[in-house]
């Protein structure tokens, strides 16, 4: 994945957070690049693409932030019309971000594909639907896949379907499905470890209600965040509650910036600041005067700092000579002072 060799590659995902009003989704597009994101993440479905019309107690939430909700009714609420994305895509080129989107259907990857996308999302609960995953990694393009809700084996097969089919540029988001997120279920150890059992890239898809994980996941290894985001969690919608504003996705960027700094590199040499640091270490340093043929002992020679004598490990080797001149205390101890 080309696009995230330039360090942590940060997606704001749009979602349902445009609140049905085409211009609060333009508005986001460039709210995201202002805040520093990377990308901006859609989703496109219908509510026709997602489910059925309904009104059967299997069709209707519980025990989530939308319970009570039928899911043809809260899909019918967050959608992003698919005439919108012409001009969502052309918004977020001019700003200079990567714009994609995770296709649930099909018949949304034909649509996708007008727009050249550099990369598919396979979002959490997609990652059961086999045959899509098989049909988006045929197109050739990079794919992520989250895994909220994935066990081994599901991860297992989505990434053999992939590869059944030539696509091996993949990366594995860790996501906890819940909305919003505890943070105690985060488990971003699992995002180094996929990493280690897979072979892939690996990131975080996050859903907590703050920017601890995502800072956190820098740590262990991840190179995708994605994070959802809104303008304003006045204008509401379906996912406000657990996106970041403006203000707090800013912030979150700032911080992985830092955070990806101070992990930094593998690098046992000395740079230059390094060995300033070092002439404030010990050595060895006259500790009194002294006179030439005197011996050199505990009592004449003592480890100070700052470092500009014999190193300390050489401190028993010299014990037992003798001074070849009259020297100062205060003088760092050299091998050309000895007999």
């Amino acid at each position: 994945m080309e696009f995230i060799k330039n360090g942590v590659f940060i997606i704001a995902e749009l979602s349902a957070n445009h609140n049905g009003d085409i211009q609060v989704a333009i508005d986001t597009v460039k709210a995201a690049k202002k805040a520093g994101a990377d990308a901006i993440k859609l989703q496109t479905y219908t509510p026709d693409t997602m489910t059925l019309n309904v009104k059967r107690d299997e069709f209707m939430l519980h025990d989530t932030i939308w319970k009570g909700q039928y899911l043809y009714d809260l899909y019918q609420t967050a959608y992003t019309p698919w005439d919108w994305h012409a001009q969502i895509f052309d918004e977020a080129k001019k700003q200079g971000l990567i714009c994609f989107s995770s296709p649930f259907d099909k018949t949304a990857v034909d649509f996708l594909e007008q727009f050249n996308p550099p990369v598919y999302k396979i979002a959490s609960f997609e990652i059961t639907d086999i045959p899509l995953i098989k049909y988006v990694a045929e197109k050739g393009r990079p794919i992520i896949i989250s895994t909220g809700i994935a066990t081994e084996q599901d991860i297992d097969l989505a990434l053999q379907t992939c590869k059944d089919v030539g696509n091996y540029d993949i990366a594995l988001l860790k996501c906890t499905s819940s909305y919003p997120a505890p943070i105690e279920k985060a488990n971003l150890i699992m995002i180094k470890d996929m990493a280690d059992k897979y072979g892939v890239i690996t990131g975080l898809s996050d859903h907590t209600l703050d920017i601890v994980s995502p800072i956190l996941s820098v740590g262990m290894g991840a190179k995708i965040i994605e994070k959802h985001f809104i303008i304003d969690r006045e204008i509401g919608g379906p996912d406000a509650s657990f996106s970041l504003d403006f203000t707090q996705f800013k912030a979150m960027v700032d911080a992985v910036r830092s955070a990806e700094k101070a992990i930094g590199k593998i690098d046992y040499s000395l740079a230059p600041e390094k060995q300033k640091s070092r002439n404030l270490s010990r050595s060895i340093y006259i500790y009194k005067d002294v006179r030439k043929g005197e011996v050199i002992s505990q009592n004449n020679i003592k480890i100070l700092r700052p470092n500009f004598g014999i190193a300390p490990i050489n401190f028993d080797r010299v014990v037992g000579k003798k001074f070849n001149s009259n020297y100062t205390k205060g003088e760092p101890l050299q091998f050309n002072m000895i007999e």
